[in-house]
């Protein structure tokens, strides 16, 4: 797979206009929202305009930025078949929403983006809120990403902490990627799998200055950003990066659209997300291999009905959109969970491995809060409550086999002391 451009400095549009002209590019439509258009995107217009070149530009005005059809069609009428490139004006939402319109269109996107907020800017896939759900769409990756540092830095605090966060979250993400691969025969890559955690930790590593937004640590962070992002890519799949983290932060947006609620920022979520669920893996820490056996001895099957149920009561009104990512494990049979259970005894030594190494949740907290971002579910707006559903029910996000998953093996019930760790 091609990897897009990259260029990170001063003075982009220079270079965009380079590579505008090198690529035979002329005609553009800027997707941007009325924050990003404000910071980049009338600046961007201007100079493509003022060097004869065809530059239209449709601004979101919604009061909610998010992925959705409603915005997706709003692009989509602003575009007349002269048109070549889209430029996403922006960080995570205007760039899935660009990346998806694009590829169904047949044609190129190019990224400015504006906060060093989400990893995604590399992606293949556009996450968006179709019917209330969360889904993963197949895309396409920008052909190139212009990143001016001065816009970057000068981004609002709380979405720098945001894009730390989601690095924070690829610790529990490529852990429970290799957990996958024990139990689930997932392919693993440890070379990329082992780049992704490198990045976070090139980015834990200058916590302080990521948190003065210095120009140095927001580079370090935006270049930690944009490697995830590679790995997904490299990878062909988003498991490198997204994990069960990710599901609970997906679960919480998906609630919050339901009851009309304003949305959280995805890093801000993700990084919350990522201390419960190293929680999680800290617990597995303690298990012994012949306490396990007890409790794989007492799980059973958990009935097909009894799923729906579950499905049905977290999910409300979408769980009929979230019920065919389940088939696997609604139609496993009693052999296969045998066989599940089976993999996780013998593999114990090597799941206890894994949780080893993912860092202690008052770690990651710790580094959450140097960069100023949110460390507890009070920070972000949401209760405990909304953790204990998510814990017990985020799972069901997608066909995954993550720590959750292990959990509702492990502890059916749901008395895993874990759904409640705290920072």
């Amino acid at each position: 797979m091609e990897r897009p451009l990259v260029h990170v400095g001063k003075d982009v549009l220079s270079h965009l206009l380079r590579f505008c002209a090198e690529t035979g590019r002329r005609r553009f439509l800027l997707v941007a929202d009325s924050n990003t258009w404000s910071v980049l995107g009338r600046t961007v217009e201007t100079f493509l305009r003022s060097n004869k070149l065809d530059a239209r530009s449709v601004v979101l005005t919604s009061k909610e930025d998010v992925a959705d059809s409603d915005h997706i069609l709003e692009v989509l009428l602003a575009i007349d078949p002269t048109i070549q490139t889209l430029i996403a004006i922006g960080s995570g939402t205007i760039t899935d929403i660009a990346r998806f319109v694009s590829h169904k269109i047949g044609t190129s996107f190019v990224v400015l983006p504006t906060a060093p907020s989400v990893d995604g800017f590399t992606s293949l896939v556009s996450p968006l809120t179709l019917r209330g759900v969360k889904t993963t769409v197949k895309a396409h990756s920008p052909a190139a990403i212009f990143a001016d540092l001065d816009v970057l830095s000068g981004a609002p605090r709380t979405m720098i902490a945001a894009g730390f966060g989601d690095m924070v979250g690829k610790h529990t993400a490529a852990a429970d990627w290799r957990l996958a691969s024990l139990l689930w025969d997932l392919p693993y890559d440890e070379n990329i799998a082992e780049r992704s955690l490198a990045a976070v930790r090139s980015c834990e590593a200058v916590v302080s200055s990521i948190g003065d937004a210095s120009e140095a640590g927001v580079r370090t962070l935006f270049d930690g950003l944009v490697e995830s992002g590679f790995c997904m890519l490299d990878s062909g799949n988003s498991l490198p990066a997204s994990g069960a983290e990710h599901h609970y932060s997906h679960f919480w947006e998906m609630k919050l659209l339901r009851e009309g609620k304003p949305a959280i920022l995805h890093g801000a979520k993700v990084g919350v997300a990522t201390i419960f669920v190293a929680g999680l893996y800290e617990e597995i820490k303690d298990i012994s291999k012949s306490r396990v056996v007890q409790l794989l001895e007492t799980s059973k099957l958990p009935s097909r009905d009894g799923e729906i149920n579950r499905i049905n009561k977290a999910y409300g009104s979408v769980a009929a959109q979230v019920l065919p990512s389940q088939t696997k494990f609604l139609d496993m049979s009693e052999e296969a969970f045998e066989q599940i259970k089976e993999r996780i005894h013998r593999h114990w030594s090597a799941i206890q491995e894994i949780a080893h190494g993912v860092p202690s949740p008052r770690r990651i907290a710790e580094s959450l809060r140097a960069v100023g971002g949110p460390v507890s579910m009070r920070d972000i707006g949401l209760s405990d409550l909304d953790r204990d559903l998510a814990a017990e029910n985020a799972h069901y996000m997608r066909n995954h086999f993550t720590i959750s998953r292990l959990r509702r093996i492990l502890f059916p019930n749901g008395n895993s002391a874990a759904s409640g760790a705290t920072a």
